[in-house]
């Protein structure tokens, strides 16, 4: 199987477990050998001091995870609204979304504003219901909420309904009803084509939810388009211990090596 590879932008609310989810993600792909917790001030992604001490986000990060199918780079980005900026210079780079709702607080204000963001740029989106494990309503009342509040196009699945699926495209149509099933393949191009928006649910904190959430991810994910002329976005500029300037892109084309001229 050939190794897609992409960026990935993860976002949310503020406090519905987005850092969490990735520290998560990161240790359940083998990323990290220790799980970190934002509460206990040891997030991977969380390495400014303010960010540990206040339990938020305040920079995009980025990170590095290899799956079999899909080597990706996982930006987390802020939820909270006062950090918004920093979040939407990341947009421009994101091969897809993974937008954490928190099930027992439902759609937030953020929430529908990120959702906004994400459907304007027309950005291939995946979504986590976080926190199961809190009372919260059940799989089909969530997924009812999002449809009531944010639009058409969400879908469990870990427990896939075929048929209402095969309704979004009359390609899927015709392929459901040839085959009762609908192949991996056609899944994947109808979420690159912001189709559908797959779901899934769980508790990050407790890693439940998070290994078929990213065999879903890996199954899901659209793949980056690479040009051959070498190009690049630049989407952040930060500083090293010694204060030398960090230029961070993403490459669209092209190779750049080490000690390569961009003009």
């Amino acid at each position: 199987m050939a190794q897609k590879r992409a960026v990935i932008g993860i976002l949310a609310h503020v406090d519905a477990g987005k850092t969490t989810l990735a520290e998560s993600m990161l240790y359940c792909s083998g990323a990290l050998r220790t799980l970190g917790r934002v509460d206990h001030g040891n997030a991977f992604l969380d390495n400014f001091s303010l960010e540990r001490e206040r339990g938020i986000t305040i920079f995009s990060k980025q990170a590095p995870l290899t799956l079999p199918a899909l080597r990706f780079t996982l930006l987390d980005t802020p939820g909270h609204v006062d950090f918004s900026a920093e979040m939407e210079r990341t947009l421009d780079v994101l091969d897809c979304a993974v937008l954490v709702v928190s099930a027992p607080a439902g759609v937030q204000s953020h929430t529908r504003t990120l959702w906004k963001l994400l459907r304007r740029r027309n950005i291939p989106t995946l979504l986590f219901l976080n926190k199961t494990d809190l009372p919260c309503p059940d799989r089909a009342e969530l997924l009812n909420l999002l449809r009531r509040e944010l639009g058409d196009g969400f879908f469990d699945f870990e427990r896939p309904d075929w048929e209402n699926l095969a309704m979004c495209d009359e390609g899927l149509m015709e392929e459901y009803l040839e085959t009762g099933a609908l192949g991996e393949d056609s899944l994947a191009a109808a979420v690159a084509r912001c189709q559908i928006f797959p779901c899934w649910f769980g508790a990050a904190l407790k890693l439940e939810g998070v290994e078929e959430f990213l065999r879903g991810l890996e199954r899901c994910a659209p793949a980056a388009p690479a040009g051959e002329a070498f190009g690049a976005k630049v989407f952040k500029i930060s500083r090293d211990e010694r204060g030398a300037r960090l230029t961070h892109l993403k490459v669209t084309g092209g190779v750049l090596r080490t000690r390569d001229t961009v003009q």
